[in-house]
């Protein structure tokens, strides 16, 4: 069972791990384990920093575009709510 709490890392420890997993040769997996830190966290990151390089799966949002997305879901929902007043 998961904790009760998500742990927070700083843009830096994403980057620099990202980075370990590229350079080192080694697995998400292998990497993850050796930073003490969860293989799927370390998998969505790298997911995510490589369809913002241009080489991940297609179809895969980068992340200005998740944040393009988030935010006009917000102007819908605020949109959808003033219009219902």
């Amino acid at each position: 069972m998961g904790s009760k709490y998500t742990k927070r890392y700083t843009e830096e420890f994403k980057r620099d791990a990202i980075a370990l997993v590229d350079s080192s040769g080694k697995t998400v997996t292998a990497v993850a384990r050796e930073l003490g830190i969860s293989s799927e966290s370390l998998r969505g990151w790298y997911r995510r920093a490589k369809a913002d390089r241009g080489v991940g799966e297609s179809g895969e949002l980068t992340s200005a575009e998740r944040e393009e997305l988030k935010r006009l879901r917000r102007e819908v929902a605020n949109s959808s709510r003033r219009s219902r007043s």
